[in-house]
């Protein structure tokens, strides 16, 4: 899994008029856990933007100070309820024997021959919870669609993630295609003058 560097600054007072200081100077208050003790930190706003602002995943590499990076995952994160401002950000510290779990973002590859004759794809797992070493944490995880005809459904049964646990139900619904209302319309239309000409047939 790639990789963001954030540089920051470890924090001397953690209470509240030292807090509203740092985000009056778009500084953001960090705490890292998994080690030893908790580590406060801070640092700039924008240094979050590419770790926050996507819908990839990226582990982190925490620079404090000039000494030797820390490896973690961001585990929590706050933001303002009107502006959207990040208000506080906690990491946890990777160890390369120790599995932790991250949710990965699903990519669908393939073509789905009931999509390709009018139906509908719905995507409602577009991000799956793993459990896996550092090591093996993927950026991505491949469902493939190219099976699935109008009615069929993608399970996380059948989902691969090599050296990860994929931690759903085997039958969590990933993808599934479903008929749609543009091509229900006409099958609804034809069904009802099947009737009607049977009707008349018949008188």
């Amino acid at each position: 899994m790639k990789s963001i560097t954030i540089k920051g600054s470890k924090r001397e007072s953690v209470g509240k008029k030292a807090t509203k200081a740092l985000r009056n100077a778009d500084k953001v208050p960090c705490v890292l856990y998994g080690g030893e003790n908790a580590i406060h930190f801070s640092a700039e706003e924008k240094a979050f933007k590419t770790l926050v602002y996507t819908p990839n995943v990226y582990t982190a590499s925490i620079e404090l100070d000039g000494e030797k990076a820390t490896n973690c995952i961001l585990q929590d994160i706050q933001f303002h309820p009107v502006t959207d401002k990040i208000l506080h950000v906690d990491f946890y510290q990777l160890f390369d024997d120790k599995e932790v779990t991250m949710e990965i973002p699903v990519n669908l590859v393939g073509s789905s021959p009931g999509v390709m004759i009018g139906g509908s794809l719905r995507f409602p797992n577009r991000k799956l919870k793993v459990k896996a070493l550092p090591a093996n944490l993927p950026d991505a995880i491949e469902a493939d669609i190219s099976g699935l005809e109008i009615g069929d459904k993608l399970f996380v049964s059948e989902v691969q993630a090599p050296n990860c646990t994929i931690l759903h139900p085997e039958n969590t619904v990933v993808a599934q295609v479903r008929i749609s209302r543009a091509a229900k319309a006409p099958v609804e239309g034809e069904e009802v003058a099947e009737e009607t000409t049977e009707e008349a047939a018949a008188e």
